[in-house]
Protein backbone atom coordinates (compact mmCIF):
# COMPACT_ATOMS: atom_id res chain seq x y z
CA UNK A 1 0.00 0.00 0.00
CA UNK A 2 1.18 3.49 -1.28
CA UNK A 3 2.34 5.62 1.49
CA UNK A 4 0.50 8.54 2.52
CA UNK A 5 2.39 11.30 4.40
CA UNK A 6 6.18 11.16 3.52
CA UNK A 7 8.90 13.67 2.09
CA UNK A 8 10.28 13.55 -1.84
CA UNK A 9 13.25 15.08 -3.17
CA UNK A 10 13.64 15.71 -7.30
CA UNK A 11 17.12 17.94 -8.61
CA UNK A 12 17.31 19.66 -11.94
CA UNK A 13 20.03 21.50 -13.59
CA UNK A 14 20.19 24.31 -16.18
CA UNK A 15 20.98 24.73 -19.53
CA UNK A 16 24.41 26.04 -18.74
CA UNK A 17 25.08 22.92 -16.67
CA UNK A 18 27.86 20.85 -18.55
CA UNK A 19 26.09 17.69 -19.42
CA UNK A 20 22.93 20.07 -20.35
CA UNK A 21 25.47 21.66 -22.67
CA UNK A 22 26.45 18.63 -24.16
CA UNK A 23 22.32 17.62 -24.48
CA UNK A 24 21.82 21.09 -26.26
CA UNK A 25 24.51 20.62 -28.77
CA UNK A 26 23.41 16.85 -29.63
CA UNK A 27 20.01 17.99 -29.84
CA UNK A 28 20.98 20.75 -32.35
CA UNK A 29 22.51 18.46 -34.34
CA UNK A 30 19.01 16.14 -34.57
CA UNK A 31 17.80 19.29 -35.48
CA UNK A 32 20.36 20.52 -38.33
CA UNK A 33 19.95 17.40 -39.74
CA UNK A 34 15.98 17.38 -39.92
CA UNK A 35 16.26 21.20 -40.96
CA UNK A 36 18.40 20.27 -43.81
CA UNK A 37 15.91 17.38 -45.27
CA UNK A 38 13.42 19.28 -45.24
CA UNK A 39 15.02 22.25 -47.10
CA UNK A 40 16.74 19.88 -49.46
CA UNK A 41 13.53 17.40 -50.58
CA UNK A 42 15.40 14.73 -48.61
CA UNK A 43 12.02 12.61 -46.57
CA UNK A 44 13.10 13.33 -43.02
CA UNK A 45 11.63 9.46 -42.52
CA UNK A 46 15.18 8.51 -43.92
CA UNK A 47 17.07 11.01 -41.13
CA UNK A 48 18.94 9.12 -38.85
CA UNK A 49 20.97 10.41 -36.07
CA UNK A 50 23.41 9.37 -33.17
CA UNK A 51 25.04 12.26 -31.77
CA UNK A 52 27.20 12.29 -28.45
CA UNK A 53 28.96 15.57 -27.37
CA UNK A 54 31.94 15.83 -24.65
CA UNK A 55 32.59 19.58 -23.35
CA UNK A 56 35.75 20.50 -21.19
CA UNK A 57 37.78 23.88 -20.98
CA UNK A 58 37.38 25.26 -24.10
CA UNK A 59 36.86 22.04 -26.26
CA UNK A 60 33.97 20.30 -27.53
CA UNK A 61 34.04 16.93 -29.11
CA UNK A 62 31.35 15.36 -31.39
CA UNK A 63 31.18 11.91 -32.08
CA UNK A 64 28.66 9.07 -33.39
CA UNK A 65 26.72 8.09 -36.49
CA UNK A 66 24.49 9.67 -38.68
CA UNK A 67 22.82 9.21 -42.16
CA UNK A 68 22.47 12.82 -43.05
CA UNK A 69 21.47 14.63 -46.84
CA UNK A 70 24.01 14.76 -49.54
CA UNK A 71 24.27 18.39 -48.70
CA UNK A 72 26.09 17.59 -44.94
CA UNK A 73 28.54 15.77 -46.84
CA UNK A 74 31.93 16.07 -48.92
CA UNK A 75 34.70 14.31 -50.45
CA UNK A 76 37.72 14.05 -48.75
CA UNK A 77 40.95 13.55 -50.02
CA UNK A 78 40.57 10.02 -51.39
CA UNK A 79 37.03 10.86 -53.06
CA UNK A 80 35.33 9.27 -50.42
CA UNK A 81 32.07 10.76 -49.01
CA UNK A 82 32.39 11.65 -45.61
CA UNK A 83 30.62 14.10 -43.07
CA UNK A 84 31.43 17.84 -43.55
CA UNK A 85 32.32 19.52 -40.34
CA UNK A 86 31.43 22.96 -40.84
CA UNK A 87 28.00 23.23 -40.06
CA UNK A 88 28.14 20.93 -37.05
CA UNK A 89 30.91 22.98 -35.86
CA UNK A 90 28.41 26.27 -36.14
CA UNK A 91 25.66 24.75 -34.61
CA UNK A 92 27.58 24.07 -31.49
CA UNK A 93 28.93 27.23 -31.23
CA UNK A 94 25.56 28.71 -31.84
CA UNK A 95 24.08 26.62 -28.82
CA UNK A 96 26.89 27.84 -26.78
CA UNK A 97 25.80 31.03 -27.54
CA UNK A 98 22.53 30.68 -27.14
CA UNK A 99 23.36 29.24 -23.56
CA UNK A 100 25.46 32.26 -22.48
CA UNK A 101 28.90 31.24 -22.41
CA UNK A 102 31.57 33.83 -23.25
CA UNK A 103 33.68 32.96 -20.67
CA UNK A 104 38.06 32.61 -20.73
CA UNK A 105 37.15 28.85 -20.03
CA UNK A 106 34.74 28.37 -22.30
CA UNK A 107 33.64 30.83 -24.94
CA UNK A 108 31.19 30.22 -28.20
CA UNK A 109 33.79 31.78 -30.58
CA UNK A 110 37.33 30.30 -28.81
CA UNK A 111 36.18 26.85 -27.80
CA UNK A 112 37.51 24.02 -30.09
CA UNK A 113 35.14 21.91 -31.68
CA UNK A 114 36.09 18.58 -33.11
CA UNK A 115 33.60 16.59 -35.39
CA UNK A 116 34.09 12.82 -35.71
CA UNK A 117 30.45 11.84 -36.85
CA UNK A 118 30.72 9.01 -39.68
CA UNK A 119 27.54 7.13 -41.44
CA UNK A 120 25.69 4.95 -39.89
CA UNK A 121 26.39 1.28 -39.76
CA UNK A 122 24.55 -0.75 -42.34
CA UNK A 123 24.30 -3.37 -40.26
CA UNK A 124 22.17 -1.63 -37.50
CA UNK A 125 20.34 0.10 -40.58
CA UNK A 126 19.34 -3.13 -42.10
CA UNK A 127 17.32 -3.63 -38.63
CA UNK A 128 15.78 -0.44 -38.65
CA UNK A 129 14.71 0.00 -41.81
CA UNK A 130 13.37 -3.62 -42.68
CA UNK A 131 10.88 -4.53 -39.34
CA UNK A 132 11.29 -8.33 -38.85
CA UNK A 133 7.86 -8.50 -37.75
CA UNK A 134 6.67 -6.97 -40.88
CA UNK A 135 4.25 -5.24 -38.60
CA UNK A 136 5.41 -2.08 -39.70
CA UNK A 137 7.73 0.02 -41.74
CA UNK A 138 10.54 0.32 -39.35
CA UNK A 139 11.91 -1.95 -36.68
CA UNK A 140 12.97 0.15 -33.02
CA UNK A 141 16.42 1.54 -33.18
CA UNK A 142 17.67 -0.99 -30.30
CA UNK A 143 16.21 -3.56 -27.35
CA UNK A 144 15.38 -1.60 -24.73
CA UNK A 145 12.54 -0.73 -21.58
CA UNK A 146 11.13 3.10 -21.61
CA UNK A 147 8.73 4.29 -18.79
CA UNK A 148 6.18 6.86 -18.91
CA UNK A 149 4.28 8.66 -16.06
CA UNK A 150 2.07 11.02 -15.14
CA UNK A 151 0.03 11.96 -11.80
CA UNK A 152 -2.71 14.84 -11.23
CA UNK A 153 0.04 16.73 -8.88
CA UNK A 154 0.28 19.78 -10.96
CA UNK A 155 -1.34 21.68 -13.89
CA UNK A 156 0.80 19.10 -16.23
CA UNK A 157 0.47 16.30 -14.71
CA UNK A 158 4.38 16.02 -13.12
CA UNK A 159 5.29 15.02 -10.04
CA UNK A 160 5.62 18.32 -7.70
CA UNK A 161 9.11 17.91 -6.53
CA UNK A 162 10.59 17.92 -10.52
CA UNK A 163 8.53 20.16 -11.80
CA UNK A 164 9.21 23.01 -9.43
CA UNK A 165 12.89 21.89 -9.54
CA UNK A 166 12.71 22.86 -13.27
CA UNK A 167 10.60 26.04 -12.56
CA UNK A 168 13.00 28.06 -10.41
CA UNK A 169 16.05 27.19 -13.03
CA UNK A 170 13.73 28.61 -16.31
CA UNK A 171 13.05 31.58 -14.17
CA UNK A 172 16.18 32.23 -13.61
CA UNK A 173 17.62 31.64 -16.55
CA UNK A 174 14.83 33.99 -18.35
CA UNK A 175 16.12 37.09 -15.83
CA UNK A 176 19.48 36.11 -16.32
CA UNK A 177 19.26 36.67 -20.47
CA UNK A 178 16.55 39.59 -20.21
CA UNK A 179 19.56 41.58 -18.36
CA UNK A 180 16.76 41.84 -14.76
CA UNK A 181 18.66 43.64 -12.08
CA UNK A 182 21.12 41.16 -10.31
CA UNK A 183 19.36 38.80 -12.07
CA UNK A 184 21.85 40.14 -14.70
CA UNK A 185 25.11 38.75 -13.03
CA UNK A 186 24.15 35.28 -12.46
CA UNK A 187 25.97 32.46 -14.51
CA UNK A 188 24.49 30.15 -17.20
CA UNK A 189 25.25 27.03 -14.65
CA UNK A 190 23.27 26.02 -11.71
CA UNK A 191 21.61 23.47 -10.01
CA UNK A 192 18.55 22.98 -7.98
CA UNK A 193 16.93 20.52 -5.76
CA UNK A 194 13.15 20.63 -3.97
CA UNK A 195 12.06 18.47 -1.01
CA UNK A 196 8.38 18.48 -0.58
CA UNK A 197 6.16 17.02 2.09
CA UNK A 198 3.34 14.90 1.38
CA UNK A 199 0.05 14.33 3.39
CA UNK A 200 -2.69 12.37 2.31
CA UNK A 201 -0.49 12.05 -0.77
CA UNK A 202 -0.60 14.95 -1.91
CA UNK A 203 1.84 17.71 -1.96
CA UNK A 204 1.27 19.91 1.18
CA UNK A 205 4.61 22.37 1.46
CA UNK A 206 8.01 22.78 0.51
CA UNK A 207 10.46 21.64 3.10
CA UNK A 208 14.08 21.69 1.77
CA UNK A 209 15.53 24.06 -1.19
CA UNK A 210 19.19 23.77 -2.11
CA UNK A 211 20.35 26.12 -5.20
CA UNK A 212 23.77 26.49 -6.45
CA UNK A 213 23.94 29.25 -9.30
CA UNK A 214 27.48 30.45 -11.03
CA UNK A 215 27.47 34.08 -10.70
CA UNK A 216 29.78 36.57 -12.91
CA UNK A 217 30.21 38.93 -9.67
CA UNK A 218 33.57 37.62 -7.48
CA UNK A 219 32.56 39.68 -4.41
CA UNK A 220 29.12 37.81 -4.03
CA UNK A 221 28.72 35.45 -1.29
CA UNK A 222 25.79 32.89 -0.17
CA UNK A 223 23.73 35.87 1.47
CA UNK A 224 23.72 38.10 -1.57
CA UNK A 225 23.07 35.41 -3.65
CA UNK A 226 19.55 34.41 -1.37
CA UNK A 227 18.81 37.98 -1.77
CA UNK A 228 19.07 37.74 -6.03
CA UNK A 229 17.13 34.77 -6.19
CA UNK A 230 14.80 33.83 -3.66
CA UNK A 231 12.27 36.20 -5.28
CA UNK A 232 12.32 33.89 -7.85
CA UNK A 233 12.38 30.46 -6.38
CA UNK A 234 8.93 31.86 -4.49
CA UNK A 235 7.50 33.05 -7.86
CA UNK A 236 8.32 29.43 -9.08
CA UNK A 237 6.69 27.34 -6.49
CA UNK A 238 3.65 29.58 -6.72
CA UNK A 239 0.20 28.71 -4.75
CA UNK A 240 2.69 25.19 -2.85
CA UNK A 241 3.64 26.66 0.36
CA UNK A 242 7.23 27.12 1.64
CA UNK A 243 7.39 25.33 5.51
CA UNK A 244 8.07 28.31 8.09
CA UNK A 245 11.13 26.31 8.58
CA UNK A 246 12.00 25.24 5.45
CA UNK A 247 16.13 24.89 5.15
CA UNK A 248 17.64 27.01 2.18
CA UNK A 249 20.78 26.36 0.73
CA UNK A 250 21.99 28.88 -1.56
CA UNK A 251 25.31 28.37 -2.85
CA UNK A 252 26.28 26.34 -0.11
CA UNK A 253 30.19 26.07 -0.44
CA UNK A 254 30.37 29.88 -1.22
CA UNK A 255 31.76 31.21 -3.83
CA UNK A 256 30.44 29.85 -7.87
CA UNK A 257 32.67 31.99 -10.54
CA UNK A 258 34.05 29.28 -12.60
CA UNK A 259 31.43 27.19 -14.43
CA UNK A 260 30.29 25.22 -16.58
CA UNK A 261 32.44 22.42 -18.73
CA UNK A 262 35.30 24.63 -17.79
CA UNK A 263 34.43 23.77 -14.01
CA UNK A 264 33.63 20.80 -14.95
CA UNK A 265 33.73 18.45 -17.83
CA UNK A 266 30.13 17.09 -19.30
CA UNK A 267 29.07 14.19 -21.49
CA UNK A 268 25.64 14.06 -23.04
CA UNK A 269 22.91 11.86 -21.64
CA UNK A 270 24.47 11.43 -17.57
CA UNK A 271 21.01 13.69 -16.28
CA UNK A 272 18.13 11.12 -17.84
CA UNK A 273 16.31 11.44 -13.78
CA UNK A 274 16.23 15.00 -14.45
CA UNK A 275 14.80 14.76 -17.77
CA UNK A 276 12.04 12.49 -17.08
CA UNK A 277 10.35 12.63 -13.64
CA UNK A 278 13.18 12.92 -10.92
CA UNK A 279 13.11 9.49 -9.97
CA UNK A 280 9.29 9.71 -9.19
CA UNK A 281 8.75 6.85 -12.08
CA UNK A 282 11.14 4.06 -12.86
CA UNK A 283 13.41 5.02 -16.40
CA UNK A 284 14.55 2.87 -18.53
CA UNK A 285 18.01 3.62 -18.55
CA UNK A 286 18.33 5.11 -22.17
CA UNK A 287 18.85 8.87 -22.66
CA UNK A 288 16.92 11.07 -25.44
CA UNK A 289 19.48 14.15 -26.98
CA UNK A 290 21.56 13.40 -30.21
CA UNK A 291 18.96 10.62 -31.05
CA UNK A 292 16.23 10.38 -33.80
CA UNK A 293 13.07 8.81 -33.43
CA UNK A 294 13.59 5.41 -34.70
CA UNK A 295 15.52 5.29 -31.35
CA UNK A 296 13.31 3.93 -29.26
CA UNK A 297 14.91 5.01 -26.08
CA UNK A 298 13.48 8.29 -27.38
CA UNK A 299 10.05 7.85 -29.13
CA UNK A 300 8.68 5.48 -27.52
CA UNK A 301 9.31 7.31 -24.18
CA UNK A 302 7.60 10.21 -25.69
CA UNK A 303 4.81 7.90 -26.17
CA UNK A 304 4.53 6.50 -22.81
CA UNK A 305 4.41 9.53 -21.13
CA UNK A 306 1.72 10.43 -23.79
CA UNK A 307 -0.25 7.49 -22.85
CA UNK A 308 0.11 8.06 -19.34
CA UNK A 309 -0.65 11.83 -19.61
CA UNK A 310 -3.79 11.12 -21.33
CA UNK A 311 -4.79 8.47 -19.03
CA UNK A 312 -4.79 10.48 -16.12
CA UNK A 313 -6.03 13.56 -18.49
CA UNK A 314 -9.69 11.33 -18.52
CA UNK A 315 -9.57 10.82 -14.97
CA UNK A 316 -9.23 7.12 -15.64
CA UNK A 317 -6.92 7.15 -12.57
CA UNK A 318 -4.66 9.93 -10.32
CA UNK A 319 -1.47 8.09 -10.80
CA UNK A 320 -0.66 5.63 -14.05
CA UNK A 321 2.89 4.08 -14.74
CA UNK A 322 3.35 2.59 -18.36
CA UNK A 323 6.34 0.29 -19.84
CA UNK A 324 7.16 -0.16 -23.06
CA UNK A 325 9.76 -2.74 -24.22
CA UNK A 326 11.21 -3.30 -27.97
CA UNK A 327 13.91 -5.86 -29.69
CA UNK A 328 16.20 -4.49 -32.07
CA UNK A 329 14.75 -4.76 -35.78
CA UNK A 330 11.17 -5.81 -34.34
CA UNK A 331 8.69 -3.38 -34.80
CA UNK A 332 5.69 -3.78 -32.23
CA UNK A 333 6.67 -3.84 -28.19
CA UNK A 334 7.07 -7.19 -26.87
CA UNK A 335 4.90 -5.94 -24.08
CA UNK A 336 3.05 -3.03 -22.24
CA UNK A 337 2.62 -2.67 -18.82
CA UNK A 338 0.08 -0.27 -16.82
CA UNK A 339 0.04 0.46 -13.33
CA UNK A 340 -2.65 2.51 -12.22
CA UNK A 341 -1.05 2.87 -8.05
CA UNK A 342 -4.41 1.49 -6.86
CA UNK A 343 -5.92 4.95 -7.96
CA UNK A 344 -7.65 3.50 -11.27
CA UNK A 345 -11.54 3.06 -11.67
CA UNK A 346 -10.88 0.55 -14.55
CA UNK A 347 -8.34 -2.02 -14.58
CA UNK A 348 -5.14 -2.01 -15.97
CA UNK A 349 -5.82 -5.20 -17.96
CA UNK A 350 -8.28 -2.92 -19.46
CA UNK A 351 -6.24 -0.51 -20.03
CA UNK A 352 -4.02 -2.01 -21.56
CA UNK A 353 -6.12 -3.40 -24.09
CA UNK A 354 -7.58 -0.12 -24.80
CA UNK A 355 -4.61 1.34 -25.58
CA UNK A 356 -2.98 -1.45 -28.21
CA UNK A 357 -7.01 -0.61 -29.78
CA UNK A 358 -6.56 2.95 -30.22
CA UNK A 359 -2.67 3.54 -31.42
CA UNK A 360 -0.10 1.86 -33.18
CA UNK A 361 3.04 1.62 -31.32
CA UNK A 362 5.92 0.81 -33.93
CA UNK A 363 8.51 3.40 -34.51
CA UNK A 364 6.30 4.06 -37.42
CA UNK A 365 3.24 4.39 -35.57
CA UNK A 366 4.82 6.99 -32.85
CA UNK A 367 6.43 8.57 -34.88
CA UNK A 368 3.51 9.33 -37.37
CA UNK A 369 1.01 10.11 -34.05
CA UNK A 370 3.32 12.30 -32.35
CA UNK A 371 4.90 13.78 -35.71
CA UNK A 372 8.24 13.73 -34.45
CA UNK A 373 10.48 13.81 -37.92
CA UNK A 374 10.99 17.51 -37.40
CA UNK A 375 13.74 20.11 -35.88
CA UNK A 376 12.28 20.08 -32.43
CA UNK A 377 14.33 19.00 -30.06
CA UNK A 378 17.15 21.80 -29.08
CA UNK A 379 14.10 23.04 -27.19
CA UNK A 380 14.08 19.41 -24.63
CA UNK A 381 17.32 19.62 -23.60
CA UNK A 382 17.17 21.46 -20.29
CA UNK A 383 14.27 22.11 -18.22
CA UNK A 384 12.60 18.77 -18.65
CA UNK A 385 11.09 16.80 -21.78
CA UNK A 386 7.38 16.44 -19.84
CA UNK A 387 5.45 18.50 -18.47
CA UNK A 388 6.34 21.01 -21.05
CA UNK A 389 3.59 22.82 -23.54
CA UNK A 390 3.20 22.11 -26.90
CA UNK A 391 4.24 24.48 -29.44
CA UNK A 392 2.78 25.61 -32.75
CA UNK A 393 6.22 24.28 -34.29
CA UNK A 394 5.07 20.25 -33.78
CA UNK A 395 7.09 20.94 -30.30
CA UNK A 396 6.81 18.32 -27.14
CA UNK A 397 3.25 17.07 -29.13
CA UNK A 398 3.26 14.25 -26.31
CA UNK A 399 2.04 16.63 -23.94
CA UNK A 400 -1.17 16.93 -25.87
CA UNK A 401 -4.30 15.61 -23.88
CA UNK A 402 -5.57 14.63 -27.92
CA UNK A 403 -6.37 10.91 -26.75
CA UNK A 404 -8.40 10.87 -23.92
CA UNK A 405 -11.93 10.53 -26.34
CA UNK A 406 -10.27 7.66 -27.94
CA UNK A 407 -9.46 6.07 -24.90
CA UNK A 408 -12.65 6.72 -23.54
CA UNK A 409 -14.39 5.01 -25.91
CA UNK A 410 -11.90 2.02 -26.46
CA UNK A 411 -12.98 1.24 -22.95
CA UNK A 412 -16.86 1.67 -23.02
CA UNK A 413 -17.09 -0.29 -25.90
CA UNK A 414 -15.12 -3.08 -24.25
CA UNK A 415 -17.12 -2.78 -21.67
CA UNK A 416 -20.24 -3.20 -23.98
CA UNK A 417 -19.15 -6.16 -25.40
CA UNK A 418 -17.91 -7.54 -21.82
CA UNK A 419 -21.67 -7.23 -21.32
CA UNK A 420 -23.25 -8.57 -24.15
CA UNK A 421 -20.86 -11.86 -24.11
CA UNK A 422 -22.34 -12.37 -20.08
CA UNK A 423 -25.93 -11.91 -21.35
CA UNK A 424 -25.39 -14.37 -24.20
CA UNK A 425 -23.67 -16.75 -21.86
CA UNK A 426 -26.97 -16.14 -19.55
Amino acid sequence: MARSNYLFTSESVSEGHPDKVCDRISDEIVDLIYKEARKTGVDPWTVRVAAETLATTNRVVIAGEVRVPPTLMKKDKNGKDVINPSRFRSAARRAIRDIGYEQDGFHWKKARVDVLLHTQSADIAQGVDNAADKQGDEGAGDQGIMFGYACNETPDLMPAPIYYSHQILLLLAQARKKGEGDAAMLGPDSKSQVTVRYVDGKPHEVTQIVLSTQHLHDGWDSDKVREVVEPYIREALGDLPVADDCNWYINPTGKFVIGGPDGDAGLTGRKIIVDTYGGAAPHGGGAFSGKDTTKVDRSAAYMARYLAKNIVAAKLAERCTIQLSYAIGVAQPLSIYVDLHGTGKVSEEQVEEAIRDVIDLSPTGIRRHLDLNRPIYAKTAAYGHFGRKSGRDGSFSWEKTDLVKALKAALKAKAANGAAQAAAVI
